[in-house]
């Protein structure tokens, strides 16, 4: 088992305001239950794939609550990472939480899970089209 699979590191972080900005201005998106998935993927750069997790206050009153939210958010994408191929441009993902109620971690990583898939079959079908 290769270890390198199962890292986040912060060069692969969305923080960018102008891409974030961008990419919801122009991204689509694909959703579960409890997750959405906004995506861009861009042909020209470098082939990498940048992610970020966030979640509404509207529900979440609480910052400790937040925090535990996107830092489950960002563990099932850390270990379900691989589900992804690595695309011909650069990919920016950004998963969102739109439960109403605390989930499990169980729950969290089932969802991220079912919408990365959805966003492969979503790129491969992406790729089809344009080629």
């Amino acid at each position: 088992m290769n270890n390198r699979l199962y890292t986040f590191p912060k060069p692969q972080r969305l923080k960018s305001r102008k891409k974030l900005q961008q990419l919801f201005a122009e991204g689509k998106s694909v959703r579960t239950d409890q997750v959405r998935i906004v995506y861009l993927n861009e042909k020209n750069g470098l082939p990498e794939i940048k992610c970020g997790v966030g979640l509404t206050t509207k529900f979440f009153k609480k910052a400790v609550d937040r925090n535990r939210i996107k830092r489950l958010l960002r563990e099932a994408y850390r270990l379900q990472q691989a589900l992804l191929e690595p695309p011909h441009g650069s990919l920016s993902i950004f998963i969102l939480f739109t439960g109403k109620v605390l989930p499990d971690y169980a729950t969290i990583f089932k969802d991220v899970g079912l919408a990365l898939q959805k966003l492969q079959k979503a790129l491969n079908a992406a790729n089809i089209k344009n080629t």
